[in-house]
């Protein structure tokens, strides 16, 4: 048996072949994701979808020409980014990107940024039932902003940048996936349901809203070497990477990457002071995301490295010297605070208590390791108050590259861990989530014990600090 997969990222648009019976990802390729379209307002973040649509197209065919049988086509996808479509699935705009602030444009009124007058127009209750999540960069503010300026067509859909890709593909009707959909900031998260008083209430209700659909439904099928194959919805990448995760409702989840996320899996809806997302087989997530992370770090690294790089030369991978001069650095009292984008944890960083003799490598980045680490310290008691996890599960790039930065994290946390078995954890969530498509398993659950217990990555560490 073979799946093809879809990893449909902000960096990268990823492919492989998986064999859900055997755990197996097989010829794993990256390409590029499409530059942003140049020559737009500095505040508008925006994505050729025709472009998008052609690199998907000839992964999905070069990856299906490459299985022997192939039994069905599962994906995941950046979270928020937007194609507003016709019913005849033609593109009415670019994708707009999560990276879009024309929300932080002044609204006419006065009243502050569409944003703001936004979320003027919602109640308190109405925001804990969207989950507490409503930033500058997803469809609602985009909606918002377009329905302020007139610029809405009745009958207009809008679809998430997969759910764009399949509609061509298979030209199929458009649907979303719960966890998709919630990245629009207009789903009722307990419902599972669009939350029509609050389309309304934005002015909304003259477009058409995707059908949603379980992350198991087949939306259409592809001809590939004269056989039709199934695609299957396609799911969030976070949703996804906590999957791949392979995360038990016993553990936390501390997801460092460009960015961060700290999480737990939640058998009720249970709203606070933290985002409430939907998860598979009717589970729900409380996270805090956008913590600071690899971009926050890459901020000091760029620093340390103008020189060498305004002078023309070749700057080598700086992270070997940097693990190295933290590990030999015993302790340091500079202060550093890495908030150099808005977030939990605020909008503005420093690096404080500066000396004559105590600036270094090593003491910069054991400070900003410690930082990050006091982070996800709080967020995790905002998530998770009884603190009655039983270990930490680290994934995401910037945590499987950094093991001096795990054990900062674990010395602050006095936890057992457990490291993803694979760097690539949202093509891991996809076989998992096509273990259930093909008919392996019968939920999410399920598949991730056996895959845990069946397929060897069952690794669970002890942090030798406690």
């Amino acid at each position: 048996m073979r799946f093809i997969a879809i990893d449909l990222g902000t960096s990268f648009i990823k492919g492989a072949l998986l064999d859900p019976e055997t755990c197996e990802i097989l010829h794993v390729q990256r390409i590029p994701f499409p530059d942003p379209i140049p020559g737009l307002d500095a505040q508008r973040c925006e994505f050729d979808p025709a472009d998008v649509l052609a690199k998907v197209g000839d992964l999905i065919f070069d990856l299906g020409n490459t299985a022997r049988r192939c039994e069905g086509i599962v994906m995941c996808t950046q979270m928020a980014s937007m194609v507003l479509i016709d019913r005849h699935h033609t593109a009415l705009t670019n994708c707009i990107g999560w990276r879009d602030k024309r929300a932080m444009m002044s609204h006419p009124s006065g009243a502050g940024t569409y944003h703001e007058v936004l979320k003027q127009r919602l109640t308190a209750s109405q925001r804990r039932e969207l989950g507490n999540e409503l930033p500058v960069g997803c469809p609602a503010s985009f909606l918002f902003w377009f329905a302020e300026h007139r610029l809405l067509e009745a009958g207009s859909i809008p679809v998430s940048l997969a759910d764009f890709v399949l509609c061509k593909l298979c030209n199929s009707a458009a649907t979303v996936e719960a966890t998709n959909a919630m990245a629009y900031g207009l789903l009722d998260v307990q419902r599972r349901q669009w939350h029509d008083e609050v389309i309304e209430q934005l002015g909304l209700g003259i477009i058409r809203w995707p059908s949603i659909v379980g992350y198991e439904v087949r939306i259409g099928h592809i001809r590939i070497g004269g056989r039709d194959v199934p695609c299957y919805s396609p799911i969030g990448d976070y949703q996804c990477a906590l999957a791949g995760a392979m995360l038990g409702e016993e553990e936390l989840s501390l997801n460092i990457s460009t960015g961060s996320q700290v999480s737990r899996i939640t058998s009720n809806f249970t709203p606070g002071n933290y985002q409430s997302r939907p998860f598979f087989d009717g589970k729900y997530t409380n996270t805090l995301s956008h913590l600071p992370a690899g971009r926050a770090l890459n901020v000091l690294v760029d620093l340390l490295t103008e020189i060498e790089r305004g002078t023309g030369n070749i700057v080598a991978d700086p992270w070997p010297y940097i693990t190295e001069a933290v590990d030999a650095t015993e302790c340091t009292d500079i202060g550093a605070e890495l908030s150099f984008f808005s977030g939990p944890c605020g909008e503005r960083g420093s690096i404080t208590n500066i000396s004559e003799t105590n600036l270094s490598v090593g003491a910069l980045f054991q400070a900003a390791f410690k930082n990050m680490a006091e982070n996800y310290y709080t967020c995790a008691h905002r998530i998770w108050p009884e603190r009655t996890w039983h270990r930490i599960v680290f994934s995401g790039g910037v945590s499987q590259k950094l093991p001096t930065l795990r054990k900062v994290i674990l010395d602050r946390f006095k936890s057992d861990f457990r490291l993803c078995a694979v760097s690539e954890d949202t093509l891991l969530g996809l076989l998992i989530v096509a273990r259930v498509c093909g008919g392996v398993n019968g939920s999410v659950l399920q598949a991730t014990h056996e895959v845990r217990s069946q397929c060897g990555y069952d690794r669970i560490g002890e942090n030798p600090e406690r």
